[in-house]
């Protein structure tokens, strides 16, 4: 099988994504990117009937067969209290969460 993906485009590749890899790692990564255009070619040697309708998988689930969509009802909890007692900090009976630390960007 000739590599599809050359040491020189594979070594392009690793650059603009700045990757830094060894040298086992960049040969196992290659040869696995390599397999898997292989798989790809495969596959689109396989000969398929014209006319044949796509599917997003391969069960036909026509709307006759389809259960109906189930109603968006709220069921509210029967004691919030319960949970909101399991908060270690509550404010207006809302979850306190500390702040988040962030650096301004310039």
């Amino acid at each position: 099988m000739t590599d599809l993906i050359t040491r020189d485009v594979f070594d392009h590749l690793v650059s603009l994504a700045a990757l830094e890899l060894d040298e086992s790692e960049a040969e196992y990564l290659r040869s696995q990117l390599n397999n898997q255009l292989q798989a790809i070619h495969e596959l689109e040697a396989i000969p398929l009937e014209t006319g044949l309708e796509t599917t997003s998988h391969g069960v036909p689930y026509p709307p006759e067969i389809r259960p109906g969509l189930r109603g968006d009802t709220w069921d509210p909890y029967p004691d919030p209290g319960d949970i909101l007692s399991q908060a270690p900090q509550l404010e207006d009976g809302y979850i306190v969460v500390p702040d988040i630390p962030h650096t301004e960007l310039e």
